[in-house]
């Protein structure tokens, strides 16, 4: 199992990226469950975007999908450090990206389907 905090190194030209406004962050884990990098390139040739690794341990920490207003995945927890009067940069984004796309008919030329691999 995966407990404690652990680096991340953002991408640039990421939905993370502009979210977080840094390349290194340091995250909270609890889980036991990894992305398989043995099916990463599959993924990555059908849309998928690896926008955040723990270059340590190479493993995928954050994922987007290409041409969505805001599909990003992640293995840590932003809930944790996240408070009331100090949203996590996450859900600040979530938030932004949700009143920026206020109606369907903004989703126009965009993908909003999770690729099938």
């Amino acid at each position: 199992m995966r407990l404690g905090t652990y680096p991340c190194k953002i991408h640039t030209k990421t939905l993370a990226h502009s979210a977080y406004g840094s390349r290194n962050i340091n995250e909270r884990h609890r889980h036991r469950y990894e992305v398989n990098n043995r099916y990463r390139k599959k993924m990555e040739a059908k849309g998928l975007i690896v926008s955040g690794e723990n270059m340590e341990l190479n493993l995928v920490e954050m994922i987007e999908v290409n041409n969505h207003p805001w599909f990003v995945g992640v293995q840590f927890h932003p809930e944790l450090k996240s408070r009331i009067v100090k949203a996590h940069p996450l859900f600040r984004g979530f938030i932004a990206a949700s009143i920026e796309v206020k109606d369907e008919s903004q989703l126009e030329g965009r993908s909003t389907e999770i690729p099938v691999i």
